[in-house]
């Protein structure tokens, strides 16, 4: 209840802030005023552009690793490879001219890498190709019309879901070697033997049955590659990696694609021609059965990505909120709330590795449990 009350607080402030700042950020406004002069913001308007860029930096991804911004507005960070297919592969290091911190004015020719012969700007953390001028040519809408290109860069979440990776393979791969040698846990296998019997007897074995040994390397992995996104992503050098919907959309599809290639005729038999059933009512039944292989996975996809990204954006709204309202109440009544919520954002993060994989493994066992009762008719 107090996280969906601190939700709507800060939506209604962020749409606050999207309606003060509307005249400096249409398409009409760019257009009409080109070449004119352009009214100058005031303080607070200034300081709620900045908390709106803040927050939408921080949800997307980034061609760069920044741990933290001085009060210069120069970026504490690491550079990390830009790797660009374009006829061929273009490969250099996201500091190069200042690539990354991208001037937003389309015209101008910072932030531009020529290589090979071509040059490429970084808009909304997406490459174009351009010209030399840097120009990007945009259209009514504020679109570039330039060409992009295949970008397969090392990004601040690519970068985070490596690390994940290698440390789940060194923690779990340290515990299988320890239990060779004894069975009694030792070390990291104090702290994860709990939640992989949790897994197993609580989710696995009540939603699959007997057949649940099949699934444990996927819900383990799903379980606590999650998990560990999730914590890592409240770091104060966080990333919102399962706030990228992207990498919740592959997620889903690993559960979609395992659910259905292990499922059973009796599954199958159940979706297409549902036994017991008059004619017509199969006939209705059909495409609504087949749209709901289809709804589960987009569900976990969807549940995962909002809940993440809500979180983070609740937090750093109230966190903006003390820079804009600049008083006594703010300054105390801000960060209490901040504290109160990034607590909560813990509990979240566990809850959403949680509800993913419980639902992995409810979708597994619908498809791969025997109807035995059918048989006996």
């Amino acid at each position: 209840m107090l996280k969906k009350t601190a939700l709507i607080i800060s939506t209604i402030f962020t749409l606050s802030f999207a309606f003060a700042n509307q005249e400096t950020t249409t398409p009409e406004h760019h257009n009409a005023t080109e070449h004119a002069e352009v009214k100058p913001l005031s303080e607070k308007e200034k300081i709620a552009e900045e908390n709106k860029e803040f927050i939408q930096h921080h949800l997307l991804d980034a061609h760069d690793f920044s741990i933290m911004v001085d009060k210069d507005g120069h970026h504490i960070g690491f550079p990390l490879p830009v790797i660009i297919y374009d006829g061929g592969f273009h490969v250099f290091m996201s500091n190069k001219n200042n690539f990354s911190h991208v001037n937003m004015e389309a015209k101008s020719a910072e932030n531009l890498v020529e290589s090979n012969g071509n040059y490429y700007r970084l808009f909304h953390e997406k490459i174009y190709k351009t010209d030399a001028s840097g120009d990007l040519k945009l259209d009514e809408h504020h679109h570039p019309t330039v060409e992009k290109v295949l970008d397969l860069s090392i990004t601040k979440s690519v970068l985070m879901i490596i690390l994940v990776s290698v440390l789940m393979l060194v923690i779990f791969g340290g515990m299988a070697k320890s239990y060779k040698k004894s069975l009694v846990p030792s070390g990291a296998a104090r702290l994860f033997e709990p939640l992989i019997i949790f897994i197993r007897d609580d989710i696995a074995i009540p939603n699959i049955g007997h057949k649940y040994r099949r699934f444990m390397g996927y819900l383990l992995t799903v379980f606590f590659f999650i998990l560990f996104l999730n914590v890592l992503g409240l770091m104060p050098f966080g990333v919102n990696v399962t706030g990228n919907i992207t990498i919740t959309f592959f997620l889903a599809i690993f559960t979609y694609l395992i659910t259905n290639i292990s499922a059973n005729k009796d599954y199958w038999k159940h979706i297409f021609w549902m036994p017991g059933v008059p004619f017509p009512m199969q006939l209705i039944l059909l495409p609504i059965e087949l749209l709901g292989t289809l709804t589960k996975p987009f569900a976990l996809m969807i549940r995962l990505f909002a809940n993440m990204s809500a979180g983070h954006i609740v937090v750093m709204s109230l966190i903006g909120l003390i820079y804009y309202f600049k008083n006594v109440v703010a300054g105390v009544s801000f960060p209490l709330l901040t504290l109160v919520i990034y607590i909560l954002e813990v509990l979240v993060a566990f809850l959403q590795a949680y509800i993913f994989t419980m639902l992995s493994a409810l979708f597994i066992g619908m498809a791969v449990q025997e109807h035995e009762h059918e048989h006996a008719h």
